[in-house]
């Protein structure tokens, strides 16, 4: 990703509190040192030999120090020119989260950023509409939060970017949506859900630029609607249309708001044949006029992609397995895929029989897994993207055969009843989680038993075929 020099306050950077201004000014200009040679008032004759030494981990600490002492030696004019302006927490949809605070600092004129080999591949100036062009045709992956601060540096330019950023950063920390897009075109939003740890959150989607689809507006919660609604608001208050919700597939943590869109945009909700018939066989069923099914393969128009080529599109492609009607979606212009619960990037995805049904499940893996590319980014309903999505596929096929491994040994060695064969299948997995991981053996028993090599003989109790 291109992104903001940056990194994380370090000891050397502060007097006791980590979160003062000064804290965050040193650590700025020790970042800035580091990573593209800039050097501040004090520290001009600082050597090549510190940055490298400042980026290596067994010397870093010793470094950062005399980096300070340097500082310490310029007085205010080191680090007055460093300005804190925002701060920005990322949304709690990951295991770690940053409270990061953004900083302005104006360059010498003649300075060019260099880069020696650690942290980064390169460095540039550029002008923030030029490279946000780049990415809109897909030659860059950006930050989320950078491509936020490059449309409102773009729009507003330096002096008044820099005035109303403040008050635009704390409306985010105050429990706006993030607008949070690795592609051009792909808003994410994770929103509170009753969903299974680790994850807290569900990702809906908003895609589109002018026809907007809501991929799995997840939450029950009154409140966190809201959140997406605002979203929406906004979005339609630009000139976009709301046409449509879609859904990967039937779970709770996917669909609590699904009646509520529908109904305040007055748009259908677009599923797998099946996944209509389960929300429909729910006790309070499924109140959405207009329901339609989506099969295998349908595309979605979506109109005009973010760098202006016509026939944008979303595919609907069938991947059953964690449910039967499962659906994925993938952009015809970026390649995104919105994987739903086919993947996850904070857990591992529960197969629990009859409904889930592992074979078929690692068929739609394989399916996926061939059609992406290198560098084609995974959206997932539980944690962060994965930019190197077709990676991420096939170490959760590596994951599901070492699994497999495991549980023929242990049938091998003598183990018999389920709950003996989940604690050694799944040692690694926290205590309070093996009745979940329980069901995944479950659906990992029957697959050996469908291919004939294991056999239940008596209800809970397997041997080797």
């Amino acid at each position: 990703y291109w992104a903001f020099p940056g990194g994380v306050v370090d000891d050397a950077d502060h007097d006791g509190d980590p979160d003062d201004d000064d804290a965050h000014r040193r650590c700025a200009l020790r970042e800035l040192f580091e990573e593209v040679g800039l050097r501040a008032a004090g520290t001009s004759d600082a050597p090549l030999a510190l940055r490298t030494r400042l980026l290596d981990r067994e010397t870093e600490a010793a470094a950062a120090a005399e980096f300070r002492r340097g500082l310490d030696r310029g007085g205010a004019e080191a680090i007055g020119p460093a300005t804190p302006f925002a701060r920005l927490t990322t949304p709690p949809f990951a295991p770690v989260l940053y409270r990061t605070r953004f900083v302005h600092i104006e360059a010498p004129e003649k300075f060019s950023p260099h880069v020696i080999e650690g942290e980064l591949v390169d460095a540039a100036f550029r002008g923030p509409a030029e490279l946000l062009v780049e990415w809109r045709r897909g030659e860059h992956l950006i930050a989320p939060p950078v491509v936020f601060m490059l449309e409102h540096l773009a729009e507003l330019g330096l002096e008044r970017f820099l005035a109303a950023m403040p008050a635009t950063a704390a409306s985010l920390e105050a429990g706006r949506l993030h607008p949070i897009r690795n592609v051009p075109g792909v808003i994410m939003a994770p929103l509170d859900t009753p969903t299974i740890p680790p994850a807290t959150t569900t990702n809906a989607y908003v895609v589109g630029e002018q026809r907007l689809y809501v991929v799995d507006p997840a939450p029950e919660d009154a409140r966190e609607i809201a959140r997406l609604e605002a979203l929406l608001d906004e979005r339609s208050s630009g000139g976009a249309e709301v046409a449509g919700v879609l859904l990967t597939h039937h779970h709770p943590d996917h669909v609590g708001g699904v009646e509520r869109i529908a109904a305040r945009y007055e748009v259908p909700v677009l599923a797998h044949a099946e996944t209509l018939d389960r929300l429909a066989a729910r006790p309070q069923g499924l109140d959405v006029p207009g329901a339609r099914p989506l099969g295998d393969g349908v595309r979605i128009p979506l109109g005009v992609a973010p760098d202006g080529s016509e026939g944008w599109e979303l595919e609907a492609l069938h991947t059953p397995g964690h449910a039967p009607g499962h659906l994925v979606f993938r952009d015809s212009r970026y390649g995104a895929l919105l994987a739903g619960d086919l993947v996850s990037t904070v857990s591992t995805i529960v197969i629990d029989p009859p409904e889930g049904h592992l074979a078929t499940y690692l068929a739609s893996l394989e399916r996926v897994r061939a059609l992406l590319g290198p560098d084609d980014v995974v959206h997932p309903a539980h944690g962060p993207v994965a930019s190197s999505g077709r990676r991420v596929l096939e170490r959760y096929l590596e994951h599901r055969a070492r699994r497999e491994h495991s549980l023929v040994k242990a049938l091998s060695d003598g183990l018999e009843a389920e709950d003996e064969l989940v604690r050694r299948v799944y040692a690694d997995v926290d205590e309070r989680m093996l009745p979940i991981a329980a069901r995944s053996l479950r659906a990992g028993l029957e697959k050996l038993a469908e291919e004939g090599r294991a056999e239940e003989r008596t209800a809970g109790l397997w041997r080797p075929a």
